[in-house]
């Protein structure tokens, strides 16, 4: 799946929640839209032919403001990918994310994914900078 279609996915659990889902959609739904983020760098990267991709995702996140040339996209980013991170996994004494939580992500990694969408479209005229 691409990360248009993962972010999606997340999106479907979020707005539907499912008695059939109860206490596993916002983890399912955070996952789908890490997966998306993190797939959506590894893109970028390789699309602007850097080797970043190989790296793990929070030296991505770190280089991606600079690489943006927007610093609030790429912390939003940053933010996004550490709340999801930590909302995949089961922790026995704190409370799941809620749903505005989830929602903010998902708009955060979308306005990622747009923006790294559109920098690595060549400019026109077919150049690379």
């Amino acid at each position: 799946m691409t990360p248009t279609e993962l972010l999606a996915a997340a999106q479907r659990i979020l707005d539907r929640p499912d008695a059939r889902t109860a206490g596993i959609w916002p983890r399912a739904a955070a996952l789908l839209a890490r997966q998306a983020l993190e797939q959506g760098l590894d893109a970028y990267w390789r699309g602007r032919g850097l080797k970043l991709a190989d790296l793990a995702t929070k030296p991505q996140l770190i280089c991606l403001a600079d690489y943006l040339g927007d610093s609030g996209i790429a912390g939003r980013a940053s933010h996004a990918w550490s709340s999801l991170t930590r909302a995949c996994h089961h922790h026995p004494y704190e409370l799941q994310a809620n749903h505005a939580e989830l929602k903010d992500w998902l708009d955060a990694v979308e306005q990622t994914l747009a923006a790294t969408a559109a920098a690595a479209q060549p400019p026109p005229g077919g150049a690379h900078p």
